[in-house]
């Protein structure tokens, strides 16, 4: 049985053993990649997929470092409203100590 492949179901799955891909005669000369071949398809192949499995790795790189650069940001903010919060605990805390020492004083 000697079948040609169809696009669904491949007569091989084998890269360089497939026909190679041909432009559309209707499409103008030049208009758009030359036609593939091939020579060197394994390697070309082999570097896609590796840049394709980098591909979510570098994107979450990427997001990785837009979060610590959002976080240091906000940061400094984060800092004052802390300080900000301690200077008023210590304030309490000191009219509470003078409160003490004055209802020591007047017994």
């Amino acid at each position: 049985m000697n079948t040609t492949g169809t696009i669904d179901r491949p007569l091989t799955h084998d890269p360089q053993k497939q026909a190679p891909m041909t432009s559309s005669t209707r499409e103008p000369m030049g208009s758009a990649t030359p036609d593939v071949t091939t020579l060197g398809a394994h390697a070309a192949r082999q570097n896609r997929t590796r840049e394709m499995q980098l591909i979510p790795e570098a994107l979450a790189r990427a997001h990785m470092h837009e979060r610590l650069r959002e976080a240091e940001q906000r940061r400094p903010g984060s800092r004052l409203i802390a300080a900000r919060r301690m200077q008023r605990r210590a304030e309490r805390a000191s009219l509470r100590a003078r409160r003490a020492l004055a209802m020591a004083v007047m017994q």
